[in-house]
């Protein structure tokens, strides 16, 4: 076997050939636009390296045949927060074959090493947790844009090299035309009426302001979680700029209370029912597609964040908040799903107001760490 770290245009095409190649006969599968996947290794394109640092590499074996990748990174805002300084590795893809995926975990570890760290938790994104994130255990169905897809057998490797799991998250489903709980609808509604309680949805015209509320509401809600870094203005504002080409204003919800920013809901159409059988490329032929599926409509949405802020986190308003939603959605006809993804075991608030809804479960990630002593 043959490892090299990717430097230059050949080997960061063969980079993202390996996933191509990995899932090659899984019709489940989802390849990600390779524009996102590079993005991440773009410090123009990514503000996580005005803090961090990340590298990658793939491996081939004796004939030169790509067999498998791995990336690894710090985040500097988070690497001190744990009792030993904790890097990163993702993007991890392996045949079925225990040496190449310890040779590809060896050689992260020994780069994380060298810049000081002691552990690296994985496989985790160099960037926010909505998307790349996490090891998928079960519920091996079709994901969501965003959404990690893993062999069932990735898991072995993992628990073999000596990794943990740090935290489970789950992801669950919502029929869109079952109807809620009677006793969920009648609080819903009555939250909704209340005096000073204002919902409003997305508008790009006041993006800024809609950011700024974002992170208002998103630094106060998350505080307290282990591991927790605020959200700053550039990277919101880029998570909507990609946001855009999908964006339907419509599923991105706001809560107020006397005009105080109070509650987010973050929904978007679920885009690999656009960009299925593209195979990563935005070329001509994929953009026209991938406009075309978007016109046409899809029939999933994926929740990617929700967030309320500690003061009101028991007035309701995510109730509230799902109720205003189906007064658009209902309507449609046309999104039957909505993906509410992840949730980590620890946030059992958010656990509840899934089980008050009815869901189904739909997925099992798990975020995972290794101590190099």
């Amino acid at each position: 076997m043959v490892i090299t770290e990717v430097l230059d245009k050949k080997s960061r095409k063969a980079f993202l050939d390996v996933a191509r190649i990995i899932y090659k006969n899984d019709p489940n599968w989802v390849c990600p636009l390779d524009e996102n996947v590079e993005a991440v290794f773009d410090p123009k394109k990514n503000n996580f390296f005005a803090h961090g640092k990340c590298t990658r590499w793939i491996v081939k074996d004796d004939s030169g045949k790509l067999i498998g990748r791995i990336a690894a990174f710090i985040n500097e805002k988070k690497a001190y927060q744990n009792e030993q300084p904790t890097g990163g590795m993702g993007f991890f893809e392996s045949i079925n074959n225990e040496k190449v995926a310890f040779l590809l975990f060896d050689t992260a570890k020994e780069w994380l090493k060298n810049q000081g760290m002691e552990a690296m938790d994985g496989p985790i994104n160099f960037g926010e947790n909505d998307s790349f994130w996490g090891l998928l255990i079960e519920g091996f169905t079709q994901p969501s844009y965003g959404m990690n897809y893993h062999h069932p057998y990735y898991k072995a490797f993992f628990d073999h090299y000596g990794f943990y799991t740090l935290y489970d998250q789950i992801t669950n489903h919502l029929e869109v035309y079952k109807p809620f709980p009677d006793r969920f609808t009648q609080i819903a509604n009555w939250v909704a009426k209340k005096p000073g309680y204002d919902f409003r949805s997305f508008d790009v015209k006041k993006i800024d302001r809609f950011a700024a509320d974002f992170i208002e509401i998103y630094n106060d809600a998350w505080h307290d979680f282990t591991g927790f870094t605020p959200i700053n203005k550039q990277t919101i504002l880029e998570s909507f700029e990609k946001m855009k080409a999908i964006m339907d204003p419509k599923l991105i919800w706001f809560a107020y209370i006397n005009n105080e920013p109070a509650a987010f809901i973050l929904i978007l159409p679920d885009a690999n029912q656009m960009i299925k059988g593209l195979n990563g490329k935005l070329n001509l032929i994929g953009k026209l597609k991938f406009l075309y599926r978007r016109y046409r409509g899809v029939n999933r949405m994926r929740a990617v964040v929700m967030g309320t802020k500690q003061k009101f986190q028991k007035h309701g308003l995510e109730s509230a908040i799902f109720i205003k939603l189906k007064e658009y959605v209902y309507p449609l006809n046309q999104y039957h799903e909505l993906e509410l993804s992840w949730v980590g075991d620890f946030n059992t608030k958010m656990l509840a107001l899934h089980e008050a809804m009815n869901v189904k479960f739909g997925k099992r990630h798990v975020t995972m760490r290794y101590l190099f002593k």
